[in-house]
């Protein structure tokens, strides 16, 4: 049987929901993928230009640090990988998360917050970003998970 890796950023506290549950579901284990210096209010307006997830996102190179890694990697056959979406993206902070993890020879399920936008061309930019890594498919969800839901996306 696949050992999952349930790992995600939250910024607000709903893509930590939405991860708790699919752990629950599929008995998989949780990991947050925690800035280092943790966004404020002020660093997630995205009105505001000179925001920090604003100039992040302008700048898609960009690589916040993270505080910790995956000190069991190894142990997962299935990576799971939760954000909101930004800009039409994934923040850049799931590239920090990525590029600092060998995810080779993982399966890698994409999941991704928002009460509108696709998952679509975060999915898709993240697997072209990486196209050494197995991306198998994406979902999004809009902070409602059920089991159903789960369980049909990562068959």
């Amino acid at each position: 049987m696949s050992k999952i890796l349930v790992s995600f950023f939250s910024a607000s506290g709903v893509t930590r929901g939405v991860a708790k549950k699919i752990a629950n579901i599929t008995g998989g284990d949780l990991f947050e993928i925690e800035p280092a210096d943790k966004y404020t209010e002020e660093d997630l307006d995205w009105t505001n230009q000179e925001s920090r997830s604003s100039i992040e996102m302008n700048n898609l190179s960009s690589r916040p640090k993270v505080k910790n890694k995956v000190s069991n990697l190894s142990d997962y056959d299935t990576v799971l990988i939760g954000f909101p979406i930004w800009w039409d993206l994934a923040p850049t902070i799931i590239n920090t998360f990525i590029e600092e993890n060998n995810l080779e020879n993982k399966k890698i399920y994409v999941f991704a917050t928002s009460g509108s936008s696709s998952v679509n061309n975060s999915f898709n930019t993240l697997k072209n970003t990486y196209s050494n890594l197995n991306f198998i498919s994406a979902k999004r969800f809009s902070g409602n998970v059920s089991e159903n839901d789960v369980t049909s996306w990562l068959i």
